[in-house]
């Protein structure tokens, strides 16, 4: 299995020392321009940074660069946004476990552009998750398994017309067996977990699995 790959991308990341603990210690770190700062402030080095280079500072930039990682630079006129650009290249080298930070929040066409992009059918190879704050989400095209404590809040959200054999009976207070879920319904919302783990599976389509701490764990 190949290391874990976590990509910056240029939105909010609130609470850094939530998402701190889940980058392993040998991920290879990639910055989607701007999303370079998260990544510094974290004490962390992107192996490379990739984008049109219009929101990284020229102070990060230099650091970045001194430092020895890879720069990418593409133009501004470009038919693709600086995370699609670094899910790319991320998928060139063969990542299995990608990590997105920073990827939600600030403007809304950016932040939805980026959830609907991680539903592509081009990335089906890789695992997909994003996290901010008290907040991690997964893409899932099979099952999971999500652990957590009891009182965390979990949701689902179809990212494909249907979303057909949603079930998880272990776990969660609201429990659903062989239920077809459509895009747009809101029938996942709010679920609450009543042990520290809860398997979600499905049958065939595109979801999206959210979790939310409803309260800081322990440092």
């Amino acid at each position: 299995m190949s290391p874990q790959t976590v990509i910056f991308a240029n939105g909010l990341m609130s609470e850094p020392e939530n998402v701190r603990s889940l980058i392993a210690a040998d991920a290879r770190i990639v910055a989607a321009d701007g999303g370079a700062r998260h990544a510094l402030a974290l004490g962390l080095i992107p192996d490379l940074v990739i984008g049109d280079l219009d929101s990284i500072t020229p102070a990060d930039l230099q650091r970045v660069r001194a430092s020895g990682a890879e720069i990418e630079r593409h133009p501004v006129d470009k038919d693709a946004t600086d995370l699609e650009l670094a899910l790319d290249r991320v998928q060139s080298w063969g990542s299995e476990d990608v990590l997105l930070l920073g990827a939600w929040g600030g403007r809304l066409d950016q932040s939805l552009a980026n959830l609907f992009l991680l539903a592509s059918r081009r990335y089906r190879t890789m695992r997909l998750s994003l996290a901010t704050g008290r907040q991690t989400a997964w893409i899932v095209r099979d099952q999971i398994v999500v652990r957590g404590q009891p009182g965390d809040i979990v949701s689902v959200l179809a990212l494909s017309p249907q979303v057909t054999g949603l079930a998880y009976d272990d776990g969660l207070r609201w429990r659903l067996q062989g239920v077809t879920l459509s895009f747009g319904s809101s029938r996942g919302i709010s679920n609450e977990m009543t042990a520290p783990q809860a398997t979600i599976r499905l049958q065939s389509g595109v979801l999206l699995v959210m979790h939310q701490m409803t309260a800081a764990r322990p440092g």
